[in-house]
């Protein structure tokens, strides 16, 4: 469902309703399972801003696979159920604790509380904020939050690649994917990125050369387009796929690990899809410390937020301004539609960012 997110909306926001408002619109995770059994909406109490922190009124609020893993209790060092999912988040604070410098009523705010943006109010940690411009949509500066800096941050703080480099994207339709094809093209980069064949156009139309990730052997179909390896390969699916990625680079070249498959795991198993990743890191780690890499490396990225963050996302909003970055959009939801919006995620039927509007 389309839902307004323009400024003058935004605005209105950020003042309670009149004689005060106390309930807190939100939607909880109450177990592992079936998104439609398993997300619930409902209303809480809404937050106060204890010191330190600021209630933020949500304008938009990020769906994404850590949510998936969260359903599935398949997330490192997950929350308790019940608990309120939700990412990342855009809003404007309506109130502001004790000891909170440089932020006040009125700001136009971007926070990453990894769990609690799927509500109308969250209290957050003023320390985390970053600004957001007036004029930018809510669900387009949502999605730049956790998918747009981590895919920033794999391209420019984890490695360096001149301009004619050839880069492997996985999922390159998915919410960080589609961003991270558009900042290695805007780089000059070689951009080859795995999809769905149904999803083959999309890709294609922000600039890589699309291959389907279920081909047999995906190794000798990379191999056909960069014949001495890739500069670099951004792994979202972990496992044995890292063996795949690391044999596909070229000397010198890096494999960046940024999350893990949960499929084939019991629910339950927190951090056992995460375990292969750490082994194989620590590994190669090893290795290319041993002189036996012929210079590869691979690392593990994580978002966190601190004053790259804030800095990084900055400059995402700039170049959505400059008319560089696009963000895919692929659904606007009200909370009551949350199920749908982590179905629509796990059928991996849609491309970009989904989007829930409070």
């Amino acid at each position: 469902m389309s839902v307004d997110t323009g400024t003058a909306a935004a605005r209105h926001a950020a003042t309670p309703a009149a004689g005060g408002e106390t309930a807190n619109a939100q939607v909880q995770l109450t177990g592992s399972g079936r998104p439609e059994d398993h997300i619930v909406a409902g209303n809480g109490p809404r937050p106060t801003a204890g010191r330190g922190k600021v209630v933020v009124r949500v304008e938009a609020a990020g769906v994404s696979f850590a949510e998936v893993q969260m359903l599935q209790h398949l997330h490192p060092f997950p929350p308790k159920f019940p608990f309120v999912p939700g990412y990342d988040l855009v809003g404007r604070i309506v109130g502001t604790g004790d000891n909170v410098t440089g932020w006040t009523t009125g700001d136009r705010v971007a926070a990453m509380p990894r769990h609690g943006a799927w509500q109308q109010y969250v209290e957050v940690p003023a320390a985390s904020l970053a600004a957001v411009p007036e004029h930018l949509d809510a669900a387009v500066a949502v999605s730049l939050i956790t998918n747009g800096v981590t895919a920033y941050q794999m391209l420019h703080r984890q490695t360096a690649l001149a301009a004619g480099s050839t880069v492997l994207v996985h999922g390159a339709s998915g919410g960080v994917g589609t961003l991270l094809t558009q900042l290695a093209v805007h780089a000059q980069l070689h951009v080859i990125g795995t999809a769905s064949p149904a999803k083959h156009p999309a890709v294609r139309a922000l600039g890589a050369q699309p291959l389907d990730y279920r081909t047999d052997d995906l190794a000798a179909a990379v191999r056909e387009l960069a014949p001495d390896g890739v500069d670099a390969v951004f792994d979202h699916i972990g496992g044995r796929g890292l063996d795949a990625g690391w044999a596909m680079l070229a000397d010198g070249g890096t494999l960046v690990s940024f999350d893990s498959s949960v499929a084939g795991y019991r629910p339950g198993q927190w951090f056992r899809p995460h375990v292969p990743a750490l082994r194989r890191t620590a590994a190669r780690w090893i290795a290319r410390k041993l002189h036996l890499t012929r210079g590869r490396r691979q690392s593990m990225y994580y978002v966190k937020p601190g004053d790259d963050f804030r800095t990084d996302l900055a400059a995402l909003y700039r170049l959505v301004d400059e008319g560089v970055l696009s963000p895919e959009i692929a659904g606007r939801h009200r909370l009551a539609e949350a199920p749908a919006a982590v179905r629509a995620l796990l059928d991996g039927a849609t491309v970009g960012k989904h989007v829930l509007i409070p």
